[in-house]
């Protein structure tokens, strides 16, 4: 699952991402090799627990983050979170929180971008286009394979801040536009 909805009503987007099964998979795999080399070792408590701490913090670094991003249309914002165990750790709980807000109205386009992950194939994930000319992911990570969840949310978010109804609007424009300017041309008859 690429992004869940938390809450979600006609002025209010909230979308949440936790860690999956392959990282926690993967934090305890490498938690359990420190506490089995810290109770299989005939070392001393000092060594033991620089295995544990060690293999500890390996894992935390190795565990995905939580994120969310929060559409608020009374407010004007969307304001992507990131939150990242390793970094709280590492910084005694000053750091390891990130926060961008963002204007919704600078908001032009939301695509799916296909993203190349060493070892695994393909990724993808959201990307918020600004009309500065500024992109930003939805999520620091692609997901694996599901292109149809990150599509879904893509899709959700597009309806969301009605960006599907401004480019069906500049359509019929530039075509009432060109409609028009054809009809100024003189008609050659033969």
């Amino acid at each position: 699952m690429y992004m869940l909805v938390e809450n979600r009503t006609t002025s209010y987007l909230h979308l949440k991402r936790s860690p999956g099964i392959r990282s926690w998979s993967l934090f305890v795999g490498i938690a359990s090799i420190g506490l089995a080399a810290a109770y299989y070792s005939a070392d001393s408590l000092a060594w033991k627990l620089f295995y544990m701490a060690g293999c500890f913090f390996v894992a935390a670094q190795n565990l995905e983050q939580w994120e969310e991003a929060v559409f608020d249309k009374k407010k004007g914002t969307v304001c992507l979170k990131t939150f990242n165990l390793y970094k709280k750790i590492l910084t005694f709980s000053k750091g390891g929180n990130e926060q961008v807000v963002a204007l919704l109205n600078e908001i032009r386009d939301v695509n799916v971008e296909e993203e190349t992950v060493r070892y695994f194939g393909k990724g993808y994930l959201v990307v918020l286009r600004f009309a500065t000319g500024f992109s930003h992911p939805l999520t620091q990570s692609a997901v694996l394979g599901c292109r149809s969840d990150v599509e879904a949310i893509a899709k959700l978010i597009t309806s969301f801040l009605e960006l599907d109804r401004v480019e069906s609007q500049q359509d019929l424009s530039q075509s009432s536009e060109t409609e028009a300017s054809d009809a100024d041309e003189p008609q050659d008859k033969y």
